[in-house]
């Protein structure tokens, strides 16, 4: 229970190479998913920018009132 047995290590193994290594398309898409993380993060910190002033209130609002 303690450690993988030969079968177990060799399943790891095969599947992280379908995911990561290689020019296949699972690793393609993987590559497209690290881009669209990354370019949520640079979306994420562009909105800590500050934002424009809200626009007064026009005066005909205000009679309303």
């Amino acid at each position: 229970m303690g450690s993988f047995s030969l079968w177990h290590w060799l399943i790891v193994i095969a599947v992280v190479a379908l995911l990561f290594g290689g020019r296949g398309k699972i690793s393609e898409l993987m590559g497209d998913v690290a881009k669209g993380v990354k370019s949520f993060k640079k979306g994420l910190a562009d909105d800590d920018t500050p934002q424009a002033k809200p626009l007064e209130k026009s005066s005909a609002e205000d009679k309303v009132a």
